[in-house]
C-alpha cells in the first residue's frame, strides 16, 4: 500500500510539473484502441463490467474475480503495414485471492523508408512503442463501489532515438449488480516522461472520462454512453469542406457551438445478447464521425460493428471500425481462462 501511495505522489507531482499543451503531449499510442469489444461499442468504452479481462487495461476498478485466471490478445490490422495490439492476464494473491492484472500494449510500425536531408534515400529503419502495466482494484466493503489504479512503464523507440516514462490510471465504478447499472469516472495517463527523445519534454495524454451502462431487464440488451476527453476545452474545430461559399466567392467556415462540443465527446454503444455465447455489437464515435465524414459522400464515419463467440472456455472477438471511405480497421482478439 505504501508503494502505491508514494507512486500515485510522484506521478501527480512530475503530471503537474509539466503542463500538457495542445498537440505537444507524446505517447499517443496509450490511447489506440486494440479491443475488439471496445471498439465495436464506439471506441475507448470502460463500462463492461463482466467477464472481459481486456476491459482492466483501460479502466482498472474493473478488474474482478469473474475475469480471474483469464487471459487475452488483441491484434489490430491497420494501415501501411502497422499492427498494434495487447495482451493481459490476471492472477490472485495471497488467501483473500485478491485480483492482480498485468498487460502488454504494443505497436509495430514496421520497416520506414529512411532519407537524408537532402531527399536521399538511405537505410530504412524501425519504429515501435509498448507499455507494461499492473493493476489492480479494491472494493470498499458494504458498498457497491470499487476504486481502481494501473501503473504503468512506457517506452518508445524511433531509429536510434528512445524515450521513457511511466503513467497511472486512476478510476472509480459503482455497479449495482441488481438493477444491473453501472457508472465510472476515469482518469489516464497521469504521469511524466523519464527520458525524452532528443532533450525535449513532452506530457502525456492525459485523459478523463465518465461513462454510464446499463442491461435492461425485460430485454437482452445493454447500452453504453460515454463522455470522454472531459479534461480538454474546446476540442472540436470546423471542417474546412463544410464551409459555404456565396456568390463573391467570400467563403463562411462552419460554425462550432457548445452542443457540437458536447457532442463530439460522446460514444454510444449498444449490445445485444450481452450474456450470452453470441452477441453483436455496434456503436457510433460521433468526434470521428464529424471529423472524418464527407459531405457528399456516405462514408459511415464513426460507425463500428461487431460480435462475440464462446466456445467453452474460448471467447473470440471481431469488429470492424469505419474511420472513412478509404480506411476500415479490423479487430480481433481471443480470451480464454483456466
Amino acid at each position: 500500500m505504501k508503494f502505491f501511495k508514494h507512486t500515485l505522489i510522484f506521478l501527480l507531482l512530475a503530471h503537474f510539473s509539466f503542463s500538457q499543451g495542445a498537440g505537444e503531449s507524446t505517447f499517443q499510442f496509450l490511447n489506440l484502441i486494440s479491443s475488439p469489444r471496445q471498439a465495436a461499442l464506439g471506441g475507448r468504452v470502460s463500462t463492461n463490467y463482466d467477464y472481459d479481462v481486456t476491459n482492466g487495461l483501460l479502466n482498472p476498478a474493473t478488474i474482478n474475480s469473474e475475469s480471474n485466471n483469464s487471459y487475452a490478445f488483441n491484434y489490430v490490422s491497420h494501415l501501411a503495414g502497422i499492427g498494434y495490439g495487447n495482451a493481459t492476464g490476471t492472477f490472485a494473491v495471497g488467501e483473500k485471492k485478491r485480483i492482480f492484472q498485468v498487460g502488454f500494449v504494443f505497436v509495430n510500425s514496421g520497416d520506414i523508408d529512411g532519407y537524408d536531408l537532402y531527399g536521399n534515400p538511405t537505410s530504412s529503419f524501425n519504429a515501435s512503442e509498448m507499455a507494461f502495466s499492473i493493476g489492480h482494484s479494491y472494493e470498499i466493503p458494504n458498498s457497491n463501489v470499487k476504486l481502481g489504479a494501473n501503473l504503468k512503464f512506457i517506452n518508445s523507440r524511433l531509429e536510434n532515438y528512445v524515450s521513457t516514462g511511466g503513467a497511472l490510471d486512476l478510476s472509480v465504478v459503482y455497479f449495482n449488480p441488481k438493477s444491473k447499472f453501472m457508472t465510472t469516472f476515469l482518469v489516464r495517463n497521469l504521469g511524466t516522461q523519464f527520458k525524452s527523445y532528443n532533450e525535449v519534454r513532452e506530457s502525456l495524454p492525459l485523459e478523463i472520462s465518465l461513462g454510464f451502462a446499463k442491461t435492461l431487464e425485460n430485454m437482452p440488451l445493454r447500452w453504453h454512453v460515454t463522455f470522454q476527453n472531459l479534461q480538454q476545452w474546446p476540442i472540436a474545430f470546423s471542417n474546412p469542406s463544410r464551409g459555404s461559399t456565396d456568390l463573391d466567392g467570400n467563403t463562411t467556415q462552419e460554425s462550432v457551438n457548445f452542443l457540437d462540443e458536447l457532442v463530439r465527446r460522446t460514444i454510444i454503444g449498444i449490445e445485444l445478447f450481452p450474456d450470452k455465447g453470441l452477441n453483436f455489437r455496434i456503436g457510433y464515435n460521433f468526434r470521428r464521425g464529424q471529423e472524418l465524414n464527407l459531405t457528399e459522400v456516405r462514408s459511415f464515419s464513426g460507425l463500428s460493428f461487431g460480435f462475440g463467440l464462446k466456445i467453452k472456455k474460448l471467447r473470440f472477438s471481431y469488429t470492424n471500425a469505419k474511420y472513412s471511405i478509404v480506411s476500415n480497421t479490423n479487430l480481433f482478439g481471443i480470451q480464454f481462462s483456466l
